[in-house]
C-alpha cells in the first residue's frame, strides 16, 4: 500500500484536509452532526487521494524525463523514497489508474450524499488538474489553475454546510486559498524542482521570470493571504474578536511570511523553497486549531 499512498502523496493530502475543515467550521460557526463530519472526512480524503494520483497519471511521461538523473530531496511532508512511483516504475500505470478510479468513484458518491452540487466542483477540479499538468511546457500561468484546483476543496466544504451561500463570501474564501496555494505551495514547489524542470524545458515562474521575480510573487501572494485571512470573520456567524485576528495573523506571520521572506533573501537556495512549502502546508492546520478553539468557547 505504501506505493499507492506515495502516488497520492497521502501525508500531504491528510494535511490538506485541514483547509476544508477550517472553512466549514468558520462558515457554520459550530460543529455539524457526527454523520456529516464522518462523511465529509471520508469524501475529502477520497477526493484528495484521487486528484493527487491523477496528477502523476497525467504527468508520467514528463516525470520520467524530469527524474532521469534522480529525484530531489523533496519536502518533509512528502519525503518518501517512493515519491512518483509511476515514474520510478515502482507501480504499474494500470494499478495507478484503478487506484484513481476507485477513490474518485467513492468521492463522487460521498459528494452526492453531502450535496449533489459538490459533484460539479469535484469534476471541475479533476479537469483543471489535467489542464494544469498539460500546461507544464506551455506557460507559467498554469499556477493560476493550481490555485483554482486547491480552492475546490474548501469551496466544496461551504456547500456541505450551506446549500445556498452568498457568492461574494464564497469568492472571499476562494481568494484566500488561491493566494496561499500560489505563494505557499505552487511557486515554492516549482522553485525546489528547478533542476529537474530544466531537463524538460518546463515553463514555471522561477525558470521563466527568475528567482527575484519569483521571490516577489511569493511575498506578495503570502501577504495577500494574511490580509484576506483577517477578513474571513465576515463569513462566520461567530463573534471573532481581536484575539482571533491576532492568532490568525500570527499563524500567517510564522508559517508564511517569515519563511517566505527567508526564501526571498536566499534566492538561489532551493532548500528555503522546501522549507516554505513545509511551513505553508501546516498553515491550514493552524487555522483549523484556532477556529476549533473559538467554536468550543463560544
Amino acid at each position: 500500500m505504501k506505493r499507492f499512498f506515495a502516488l497520492s502523496r497521502t501525508t500531504h493530502g491528510v494535511l490538506d484536509l485541514a483547509m476544508p475543515g477550517f472553512v466549514a467550521l468558520l462558515w457554520l460557526g459550530e460543529f455539524p452532526s457526527l454523520w456529516t463530519i464522518a462523511l465529509s472526512l471520508f469524501t475529502a480524503f477520497a477526493a484528495y487521494t484521487a486528484v493527487y494520483a491523477l496528477n502523476d497519471l497525467v504527468g508520467i511521461v514528463v516525470d520520467k524525463e524530469k527524474f532521469v538523473g534522480g529525484i530531489n530531496a523533496g519536502y518533509s511532508v512528502e519525503a518518501s523514497d517512493l515519491r512518483y512511483p509511476l515514474a520510478q516504475n515502482a507501480l504499474s500505470y494500470r494499478s495507478g489508474a484503478l487506484w484513481f478510479a476507485g477513490w474518485f468513484a467513492l468521492a463522487l458518491i460521498g459528494s452526492y450524499m453531502l450535496n449533489p452540487f459538490i459533484i460539479v466542483i469535484l469534476v471541475a477540479a479533476a479537469i483543471l488538474e489535467v489542464i494544469y499538468c498539460l500546461l507544464l511546457k506551455v506557460t507559467y500561468l498554469r499556477t493560476f489553475v493550481s490555485g483554482l484546483v486547491k480552492s475546490s476543496g474548501p469551496i466544496a466544504a461551504i456547500y456541505v454546510v450551506d446549500p445556498a451561500p452568498a457568492l461574494s463570501l464564497v469568492l472571499l474564501v476562494l481568494a484566500w486559498v488561491f493566494f496561499w496555494e500560489i505563494g505557499g505551495q505552487n511557486v515554492p514547489a516549482d522553485w525546489n524542482d528547478t533542476v529537474e524542470d530544466k531537463r524538460v524545458h518546463a515553463k514555471t515562474i522561477p525558470l521563466q521570470l527568475g528567482t527575484q521575480a519569483a521571490g516577489l510573487i511569493v511575498l506578495l501572494t503570502l501577504s495577500l493571504t494574511v490580509v484576506v485571512s483577517l477578513l474571513l470573520p465576515r463569513v462566520s456567524p461567530l463573534s471573532l474578536n481581536w484575539l482571533y485576528l491576532l492568532l490568525s495573523g500570527l499563524a500567517g506571520l510564522l508559517l508564511l511570511l517569515k519563511p517566505g521572506y527567508e526564501l526571498f533573501k536566499q534566492q538561489s537556495e532551493g532548500r528555503f523553497a522546501a522549507k516554505l512549502f513545509d511551513n505553508a502546508s501546516y498553515y491550514p492546520l493552524a487555522q483549523l486549531a484556532i477556529i476549533t478553539l473559538f467554536v468550543l468557547i463560544k
